[in-house]
């Protein structure tokens, strides 16, 4: 609106903020006269519980940033909405939420005091099934194309599947049906179970199935394979079970995986990674019992083959022991009569080979003889010799030959005088010839 130029008083027309809402209204009625369909996320998803009105916000986004482009309130009113509700929820098996795209019939409304608003009179389910296909389909694709998408798969599978982790909520009736098939298996089979907890309905239980992986993977040792299970539930709670966070987890955890979500739909994007895929937990027992009863089946094989090969054997060792028996006493006959033969013909060689041995032993001791008699004769000769000399030896060095040779010995206190220094003047002292001996007193 221009403002009046001929205004004398100088003052801008102007309109009221109600006159200009009002306006709006009127030219967004004429724009809008009927209802129309309109493609929008939800966001911000409310009940309220004493009307039973829903409020929530229709909003769009940039593809590639992810920002907000647009944004506007809308209202569902109690009576339709108790119609809307559970047949989308029915049609689409997700709960009616934030976070989903949807395709709404609905009128639009502009009230001067609230603004600018849609009123939700229908809903279209199909629009959401194609863009959660869509979505399901591009997480796939991903996980493909990352090259993760069969590596659980690709996991050799325990032979012995008796150390189980299980994920699942502990007051699950599904985690109940699940023990009890296990425990009480016709084979007897003795299981290892381990629950980690984990919430498995509601927006968060992506992050608490991960959560309870971890756990696992730090006791990996201990496990021989993985079970997500969970029964009973709404179908919309199945959404959580499509996140490509769960699914890239599942698909690179070291252990098998075995999932059983109890319910006959599409295999959830989770099932697709998954080592194995089983409807129910009640399912994911009987796989695991049948695993051990075809190793039990193997065992009993390999048992039946042993003990046929082993009466086989024995069979075969019974008739030649039989063969033997028959035979062995025209061998031991035989044996006899070759022994008994060589026998008389060493008894005939005997007393030749005997004469022969003594005389050869005879001749042995008669030159043994010979050689002991020239051997002493040797030694006693050497001996004598010996002997004389030593005699002459002592009579060299006996005083008796020293003093016939013309010298003589002095001796003090009856002792051989051999130094000078040994005497002391007036010390009496002995001189002994070969004919007598006198005594003497040294003088100083």
């Amino acid at each position: 609106m221009r403002p009046n130029l001929n205004n004398l008083s100088g003052e801008k027309e102007a309109l009221s903020l109600l006159e200009l809402n009002t306006r709006i209204r009127g030219a967004l009625s004429r724009a809008f006269p009927e209802t129309c369909w309109v493609r929008a996320e939800m966001s911000d998803v409310r009940v309220n519980t004493s009307s039973g009105h829903c409020y929530l916000e229709f909003v769009e986004k940039n593809v590639q940033t992810g920002q907000l482009v647009a944004k506007v309130r809308g209202s569902i009113w109690a009576k339709t909405f108790r119609m809307l509700k559970p047949y989308f929820e029915m049609e689409t098996g997700q709960m009616f939420a934030s976070g989903l795209k949807v395709l709404v019939k609905v009128s639009v409304e502009f009230h001067e005091l609230y603004g600018l608003s849609l009123t939700v009179l229908d809903i279209d389910p199909a629009y959401t099934l194609g863009d959660m296909v869509r979505k399901r389909m591009e997480i796939i694709r991903q996980l493909q194309e990352e090259g993760v998408f069969t590596l659980n798969k690709e996991l050799p599978f325990p032979l012995l599947p008796r150390r189980i982790a299980i994920i699942t909520s502990p007051t699950a009736a599904g985690y109940e049906d699940f023990m009890n098939q296990l425990t009480r298996n016709k084979g007897g089979y003795p299981f290892y179970t381990k629950l980690f907890p984990a919430l498995m309905q509601g927006e968060r239980t992506e992050a608490s199935v991960i959560a309870a992986l971890d756990r696992i993977y730090q006791h990996q040792d201990l496990f021989d394979v993985v079970v997500i299970i969970r029964g009973g539930g709404a179908t919309s709670d199945l959404n959580s079970f499509d996140s490509y966070l769960l699914a890239a987890n599942c698909a690179q955890f070291p252990l098998p995986i075995i999932t059983g979500i109890g319910h006959e739909r599409d295999d959830t994007v989770v099932d697709l990674v998954a080592h194995t895929r089983m409807k129910t937990p009640t399912a994911v027992a009987e796989f695991l019992i049948s695993r051990m009863d075809s190793v039990g089946e193997e065992l009993e094989s390999l048992r039946q083959d042993v003990s046929l090969l082993a009466m086989d054997i024995l069979s075969r060792q019974k008739n030649y022991l039989q063969l033997v028996a028959t035979r062995f006493p025209s061998i031991v006959t035989s044996r006899i009569e070759r022994n008994r033969s060589g026998l008389q013909t060493i008894a005939s060689r005997l007393p030749a080979m005997a004469s022969g041995l003594l005389s050869r032993r005879q001749s042995v001791l008669e030159n043994t003889e010979l050689r002991l008699r020239n051997g002493i004769t040797s030694k006693l000769s050497e001996s004598g010799r010996f002997i004389q000399l030593t005699e002459q030896f002592i009579k060299m060095a006996s005083p008796d030959y020293i003093l016939k040779r013309g010298y003589s010995l002095a001796l003090k206190d009856g002792k051989i005088i051999k130094h000078a220094s040994d005497l002391r003047a007036g010390e009496e002292l002995t001189t002994r010839f070969i004919d007598g001996e006198i005594k003497s007193i040294i003088k100083p």
